[in-house]
């Protein structure tokens, strides 16, 4: 393909709006940084600062795994799930 090709398929730029910014990260952001598996407590340690959003606001990520009943995660997916049960799943709200 020709750059003029690739100019014309290419996707338009996207506009960030005006707007409040929510605070904290995706739990599957702070996943994507992990090697799996893992326990409860490595993650607590590597992510120790992590804040992640959650349908009732931002919340650090060591308070939530102390909620969890799971101490070690087999997988990415797993580690997701027991964080969701905890924190809930649903919209993301700006405050």
């Amino acid at each position: 393909m020709s750059e003029a090709e690739d100019a014309e398929n290419a996707e338009p730029d996207v506009e960030l709006g005006e707007g409040q910014t929510i605070e904290g990260q995706p739990v599957a952001r702070v996943a994507s940084r992990l090697v799996w598996p893992k326990s409860s407590g490595d993650v607590a340690a590597q992510e120790r600062s992590a804040t992640i959003r959650t349908p009732d606001g931002p919340r650090e990520l060591s308070t939530v795994l102390e909620e969890t009943d799971e101490t070690f995660f087999e997988t990415r997916r797993a580690f997701i799930d027991a964080v969701e049960d905890v924190i809930g799943r649903g919209p993301i709200t700006s405050e």
